[in-house]
């Protein structure tokens, strides 16, 4: 009798267990299911960044580099064509005076007289602004000489120019000259004559062009692609530098028999750092285009070498 009631018990509680685990199994299923898919999405998710980060990576790399080649390239083709970098383009004369030359102090008063001199008795309407280095003055002097066709001093057409440096060492016996320095180039020894030749017979070329031309509009424009080439520049800076040198020592060698010399060079080998070619080598002229230009060498000197507006030069009448 117990046995036959406990069957049916035996059979609900197996139909009750295997219930049970029939709705384990449905719960576990998708479980199993879900976390499959999240771990297979967070790997995507995961691997979707990482290739997010790298690619943004990539191009703000790419961004940096491509901005950093433009910006040579601007650079590049501005030094390439950009044409008048020392010697700027002509504004008005009184203009130019009143927008540089403010103020109430004794120079700014020299200067505005200096400006308005030229424009109502010489009648310069216009001047290029020259850039402002220690080659300015030089710059401002070649830049005449070439604009209006000068022709050469007169005690250059009878000499060889380019022979100079020679003659300064063989035929006066400068052996001194090793130590001319090239401006910013502390360039010396044996191999300074035939640098200083170069600069020379490229200072002869280039005076001999512009002074056999008589285009005055050709002679601007020749202009202007010259003075934008700053390393033939100071080839021509440092010719006329030489040039001085040896304008320098050819008057001291007069001054020794006695001789007339203008006064001019009497005040330069009166001065303690100048009484001869060498030492004005060494502390005056060797510093131009390096440290000081032509106007800094001294206040009482400066005025009787450099013309008060050697910042700018006059173009027009």
């Amino acid at each position: 009798m117990k046995a036959t009631r406990s069957a049916p018990r035996e059979r609900e509680r197996s139909r009750t267990t295997s219930g049970s685990d029939q709705v384990h199994s449905w719960i576990l299923v998708p479980s199993q299911v879900l976390h499959a898919v999240w771990r297979i999405a967070r790997a995507s998710v995961m691997t979707a960044l990482s290739l997010l980060s790298a690619t943004l990576s990539y191009f703000r790399s790419l961004y940096l580099y491509l901005g950093h080649q433009l910006k040579w390239w601007i650079g590049y083709l501005q030094r390439k064509f950009k044409r008048n970098l020392s010697v700027e383009a002509e504004v008005d004369l009184l203009s130019y005076c009143a927008r540089e030359w403010k103020g109430e102090t004794p120079r700014a008063r020299l200067m505005r007289k200096a400006y308005e001199e030229l424009f109502w008795r010489y009648h310069v309407k216009c001047v290029r602004p020259v850039k402002r280095d220690n080659y300015d003055a030089l710059r401002s002097v070649l830049f005449q000489i070439f604009s209006q066709g000068l022709s050469f001093p007169s005690w250059m057409k009878e000499k060889d120019i380019v022979k100079l440096p020679e003659k300064l060492l063989f035929s006066q016996g400068c052996n001194w000259i090793q130590q001319y320095s090239f401006g910013p180039e502390k360039y010396t020894g044996s191999n300074v004559f035939g640098k200083l030749r170069k600069c020379v017979e490229l200072l002869k070329l280039q005076w001999t062009e512009f002074s056999g031309m008589r285009d005055y509009h050709k002679r601007g424009s020749m202009c202007n692609s010259l003075f934008s080439d700053a390393i033939l520049e100071c080839k021509l800076y440092e010719a006329l530098k030489f040039l001085m040198l040896y304008q320098v020592t050819e008057v001291y060698e007069q001054m020794k028999t006695n001789k007339i010399v203008p006064s001019l060079f009497r005040l330069l080998f009166s001065r303690e750092s100048s009484p001869d070619p060498l030492s004005f080598m060494m502390n005056h002229l060797n510093s131009i285009g390096d440290t000081c230009g032509l106007d800094q060498f001294s206040p009482d000197f400066s005025p009787v070498m450099v013309p008060p507006s050697f910042h700018t030069v006059g173009t027009c009448p």
